[in-house]
């Protein structure tokens, strides 16, 4: 069979920014009708290359061709008029507004040529919503609707728009494995269409399982484009890092001493007053990792708000290390020597605007060495950050630089740093690897594991169920706000699974 011929090209793309040089005479194309995976590390330069092709950056050098032509994309509006959709890793919705309002944003039907038709709006994204088989309420406002669903209203959103190349910037990041399967599903379809695709990602399964071609970036550079078929996950792995990467956790079997972490029969309400943790009970003892596995939404996040101070308790009790912290605030967690890694790291692990010495500080800034009689050292704070920068391997910046400006994977470095160096007693990790390369995902597990080993006790709260059973010395199941089921990690994927969907809700409460 004849390759198809390429749609887009990019050709000797540099991009440089203040002491980075992002991207390097990059070259890349896309055929019609194919995925083409983009792979590399946390700051290798692959969102970079993107937001260049839509417009949002422009390129110091090199040209851009769509069916051979040389364009010049001079804004994201432009880029969409030829066709090209992107779903950024970092949603670009506005939560206020309904899932059909963000969507025809821009391309709004109108009554009498002025007003928003909002009828004809809403049937028209429950139409797309329908054929697509996305389970979404076009009025639903973004703020009220979960992470997963948000995703499929970007892709929806570029969908409506009539795109026939979809840039997908991690796309599966937020999605369970169920989720994902069933985007790649919707993948393969619009592939028979003839679209063409820029997938994004860092899980080297799912480049293999959805992929044609990859192409691998490494530090700004391409370090090679090749077929899918034939490739393997160590292969793909070694090029993006440079050197051998670990895929599995190695780990021995855990000694647990004493309960660090107990929870209580414990009630908790969301933002909207409806109860979305069921008398849920947890105890983590020191020198072992309990992880929590469920589908997004089941009150994981509730749960942990709870835990950490950040949500009221409304019946039950939280003990830290003997102490009974059920009512305390969350600055009183942190010093009763919780550590805390949150879910969103850009709106509850980081001020953005902020240096990175200052992110670094944050809980202990009133804090001698950092600061006495009420006057801040600002280099004692930037002497620090140096130290857990080069200890942690964050990429991109140095300890003045905004935190705003790092990858996503770097960002999550710098709080694991802030977090792991106050030694905490208890840590809880909430989807400590969420959106991160392999080489990135290796080191935080080792870290975890290494927190683990040296006494802490580890709570994580992952939907990765890869994650939960290479980390995990005991499971538990959380299903509509309630502990379903504890598993050993000896346990399958399927039988967590049937748990997850509430398949063990009855033999448990038996």
């Amino acid at each position: 069979m004849a390759e198809q011929p390429a749609v887009l090209e990019l050709r000797g793309i540099t991009k440089r920014f203040p002491g980075v040089l992002a991207n390097d005479h990059i070259d890349f194309d896309l055929r019609r009708g194919e995925v083409h995976a983009l792979l590399g590390e946390n700051g290798a330069g692959k969102s970079t290359l993107m937001n260049v092709l839509y417009g949002l950056y422009h390129p110091d050098a090199g040209e851009i061709l769509i069916d051979g032509e040389p364009v010049r994309m001079s804004s994201p509006q432009e880029a969409i008029s030829r066709g090209i959709g992107m779903v950024h890793q970092h949603f670009m919705l506005i939560p206020v507004m309904t899932v059909a309002e963000n969507i025809v944003l821009a391309e709004e039907p109108r009554r009498a040529g002025v007003l928003l038709d909002y009828r004809v709006a809403s049937d028209r994204v429950r139409d797309l919503a329908s054929s697509f088989d996305f389970a979404i309420d076009p009025e639903a406002r973004i703020m009220d609707i979960t992470v997963g669903q948000q995703q499929r209203v970007e892709i929806l959103k570029a969908l409506y728009r009539r795109a026939d190349i979809l840039i997908l910037d991690e796309p599966t990041a937020v999605l369970t494995p169920q989720e994902a399967g069933e985007l790649f599903g919707i993948l393969r379809s619009l592939q028979r269409e003839g679209m063409s695709i820029i997938f994004i990602t860092h899980k080297l399964n799912e480049v293999l399982a959805i992929a044609d071609r990859i192409t691998v970036l490494r530090r700004g550079k391409k370090i090679e484009t090749l077929p899918a078929r034939g490739a393997t996950e160590q292969g793909l792995a070694q090029l993006m890092v440079g050197r051998e990467v670990l895929l599995t956790v190695e780990k021995g079997s855990s000694t647990p001493g004493e309960p660090l972490l107990q929870a209580e029969g414990l009630h908790v309400q969301d933002d909207r007053g409806l109860e979305k943790v069921r008398d849920v009970s947890v105890e983590v003892r020191a020198g072992e990792i309990v992880a929590i596995a469920g589908v997004d939404g089941n009150g994981q996040t509730e749960l942990i708000d709870a835990l950490t101070g950040l949500r009221k308790i409304e019946a039950g009790r939280v003990v830290l290390a003997g102490r009974d912290i059920t009512r305390g605030t969350a600055r009183a967690h942190f010093e009763e020597g919780l550590g805390h890694i949150p879910e969103d790291r850009q709106h509850r692990g980081l001020v953005l605007d902020f240096s990175l010495a200052e992110n670094i500080a944050l809980h202990d800034f009133r804090k001698p060495p950092d600061s006495r009689f009420g006057w801040l050292f600002p280099r004692r704070l930037v002497q620090r950050a140096r130290r857990l920068i080069a200890e942690f391997d964050v990429r991109g910046g140095g300890p003045q630089t905004r935190a705003g400006a790092l990858s996503g994977g770097n960002q999550q470095k710098v709080i694991l740093a802030r977090e792991i160096d106050r030694d905490p007693r208890v840590l809880i990790a909430a989807q400590p690897t969420r959106g991160l390369d392999v080489g990135a995902i290796e080191f935080v597990h080792r870290r975890l594991v290494a927190e683990r080993d040296e006494g802490r006790a580890v709570l994580l709260v992952s939907l990765e169920l890869e994650e939960v059973l290479s980390l995990a010395d005991r499971i538990l199941v959380m299903y509509e706000g309630e502990i379903v089921g504890e598993f050993p990690p000896t346990t399958t994927e399927e039988e967590l699974g049937i748990a997850m969907t509430g398949g063990r809700r009855q033999e448990h409460a038996a």
